[in-house]
Parts: C-alpha cells; sequence; structure tokens
C-alpha cells in the first residue's frame, strides 16, 4: 500500500503540485523553516506577501537573530499567533550559539527549538535536507484519515499515533521533498476540509471527526486613543504574558473610571471633565474567545513624559506602523481622521 500511495501521490504532483511558491526557489533550510512556522494555522496565499516581506528584510538566519524584536513583530504584524515570531527569532538566536550559526540536521536537536514540533521538523528535513522524515500538519491528518478510513478527532492521542504510523509508512526513500509537498498540496487543494474533492483519488472511506465545537466566550475593553497636540499616540508594551504578549498596542481599560486614571497618568487635566470622543466599537476574534472593543479618543494639551519607561511611547502614527502592532490596533489607528 505504501508504495502504491505514495507513487500515486508523486504521479499526481508532477501534474498539479505546486512548484511555484517564494520558498521553493531557492529552498534552503532558512527559507523553509520560516515558511512552515508561517503556515501553522495559516493559508498559503495569506503567507506568500508575509514571507516574501519577510525575507526582503531578514534574508537569512543571521540577519533573523540580530534583529530586534520589535522588528520582528512589525514584520510579523497581522499574520496573528505572535508567540511563533517569538519564537521564531529565540530559535534563531540559539542556532547561532549551538549550531555554528545554521539549523540542525538532527530531529531531536530541532524539536528542541523554540516553536518546532515533530512535524515542523520533519517538513524542516524532509524539504531542505531531502531527508526521510515523515509529516503530520493538518492536511496531512486529513488525507490520510480519510484513505485509511479513520474516523476519529486527529487531536485525539490514540487518533494521532495512528495517523503517526502510517505518515512513516507512507513516506518514500526517494523524493522525499516532493512527496512531502504533494501530501500537504492535497490535502490543501483537493482533500480540502469543505468542498473536499477527494472522491476523484478513491480518499472516501471516512470523513474525520471535527473537534466538538463550543460557544466562544465574549470579553471587552477599551482602547484610549490619546493624542498628543503634535499629533503623537501614546502607546504601550504588552505584557510578556497573554494576548498579543509583547507588541506594542493602545493603552486599554476595563471601564470609564480606569479609562479616565489612565488618561490622567498620560497628564489629561483631572480638574475638568474629560471629554473622550466615541468611535465605532468592533469585535476581533481570537481561536479562544471574541474581543468586543470600545474605541475612545481624548486630545490632550499637555502630556507627561515617558523617556523613562522603556515601555511607552509617544509616537507618530507613521512612527507606529514601523512597530509590531497587532492587526486591529493597526487598522484603527489607520483608521482614525487626519491619519
Amino acid at each position: 500500500m505504501a508504495d502504491t500511495f505514495a507513487a500515486s501521490l508523486l504521479h499526481w504532483f508532477d501534474a498539479h503540485g505546486r512548484k511555484d511558491l517564494p520558498w521553493q526557489h531557492p529552498r534552503t533550510p532558512y527559507r523553509v523553516w520560516l515558511s512552515e512556522v508561517m503556515l501553522q494555522q495559516t493559508q498559503v496565499a495569506t503567507v506568500i506577501p508575509y514571507f516574501e516581506r519577510f525575507v526582503a528584510a531578514l534574508p537569512d538566519l543571521r540577519a533573523l537573530a540580530a534583529a530586534s524584536l520589535d522588528e520582528v513583530f512589525a514584520l510579523w504584524s497581522g499574520l496573528g499567533y505572535y508567540s511563533r515570531a517569538r519564537n521564531l527569532q529565540r530559535a534563531a538566536q540559539l542556532c547561532i550559539e549551538h549550531h555554528r550559526g545554521e539549523l540542525p540536521r538532527e530531529l531531536d536537536a530541532l524539536v528542541a527549538l523554540p516553536g518546532i514540533g515533530r512535524s515542523t521538523a520533519g517538513a524542516i528535513l524532509a524539504q531542505a535536507f531531502d531527508m526521510r522524515f515523515a509529516i503530520l500538519d493538518g492536511n496531512v491528518k486529513r488525507v490520510l484519515a480519510r484513505w485509511h478510513g479513520i474516523a476519529g478527532w486527529p487531536g485525539e492521542k490514540n487518533t494521532q499515533n495512528q495517523l503517526w504510523k502510517y505518515a512513516e509508512i507512507h513516506t518514500p526513500a526517494e523524493r522525499v521533498a516532493d512527496y512531502t509537498q504533494a501530501i500537504m498540496d492535497l490535502g490543501a487543494t483537493v482533500c480540502a476540509r469543505t468542498q473536499p474533492r477527494c472522491e476523484h483519488y478513491g480518499l472516501t472511506a471516512a470523513v474525520p471527526a471535527r473537534k466538538p465545537a463550543r460557544a466562544l466566550p465574549t470579553r471587552s475593553t477599551i482602547m484610549l486613543i490619546l493624542r498628543d497636540a503634535q499629533g503623537r499616540l501614546l502607546l504601550e508594551r504588552r505584557a510578556s504574558t497573554g494576548i498579543w504578549a509583547g507588541l506594542w498596542s493602545l493603552p486599554e481599560a476595563e471601564d470609564d473610571g480606569a479609562a479616565r486614571r489612565a488618561a490622567a497618568r498620560a497628564g489629561a487635566r483631572t480638574n475638568g471633565t474629560l471629554e473622550f470622543r466615541s468611535l465605532p466599537a468592533f469585535t476581533h476574534g481570537f481561536t479562544h474567545f471574541r474581543l468586543d472593543v470600545t474605541p475612545l479618543t481624548l486630545d490632550l494639551a499637555s502630556t507627561t513624559g515617558v523617556a523613562d519607561d522603556p515601555d511607552r511611547r509617544w509616537l507618530h502614527p507613521h512612527e507606529a506602523a514601523a512597530l509590531g502592532l497587532p492587526a486591529p490596533v493597526r487598522k484603527l489607528i489607520a483608521s482614525l481622521p487626519g491619519i
């Protein structure tokens, strides 16, 4: 079965597979690694412009290791799952420190790096070094589950162990890089999650179960757009844990009282009524919850200095754009009148 499956898949890939993706030319270890991390939870069409911008600014592992985290976050802004960017840079720095500035060629050494799991490590070794290692991302799980009639949820441990067994069996000794790309392509373009066309390839034995859906909880926050007389905005670096960890963002408050106290810390006079102006509220979706955002704006005649606080800055909007900002914050700032 392994020979038949792999041979048929490679035949399909030769006719229909994607061979012009930017990380394939040239297919260096750094570019393969970067693409694999970007493609976690993100579709190819979305990743391509981010990948091209990233490698133009940071073309190799040493450049990534030497960059500031703000620069890395700025290049990543909009892709989401920002821990990926933080882990990417930390892994690059560890490669400089312990692997002579290169990605290691051993599975265990790759998995030991931040943000690299077994499947990502296998993809790097297979595609960059043409070494026989299996992968098991979401697309591959779906293809193998349908081919072998495995109906359990792929995230369940026993199901995942079964899928890894078949992934190892089917990975060929030759053309490993092409096979790896082929099985990902088939899962993304033919054996898709919705509107699959698997019947054309004999993959109709089973439909893998999905994780049970649950209602997402909703949180709420007030985002403060505090603008000084020069048109600069107050930005704060978020904590190192939680959502948007380490990114620059607008100050936030839980309620009106907290918003007024935050404005006072920025220099707003408290002996009169603070006239906040409301902007249209919006909702931003995360994997595990929804965030309702109420933006309030306030122009300040005078402000407090932040020179002694590395986590607070007064910046013009075009300066803020050069930092790592969460996508909804970037869009909010860009929508302000006069920007």
